[in-house]
């Protein structure tokens, strides 16, 4: 199982760049890249609800589960 991240997908549709994003929800770009390009372990709530906030989204229009290839 993988999660999937499409932050990217929310940003184009917004219009927003990563550093727009960042300063808007108040991390760094760097962070909001990692996240961005699936590369984050973990991501908080707190984190998730501002950036959901942010891009006037669903949480499942930033997540979304895929089974594993394998399966």
């Amino acid at each position: 199982m993988a999660i999937r991240v499409n932050l990217d997908v929310m940003l184009a549709k917004r219009k927003m760049s990563v550093n727009e994003l960042a300063e808007a929800i108040g991390i760094t770009p760097v962070n909001v890249s990692v996240l961005k390009n699936g590369r984050a372990k973990a991501i908080r709530f707190s984190t998730l609800d501002t950036i959901c906030e942010t891009l006037c989204c669903q949480p499942g229009d930033v997540l979304e589960w895929v089974a594993d290839e394998d399966e």
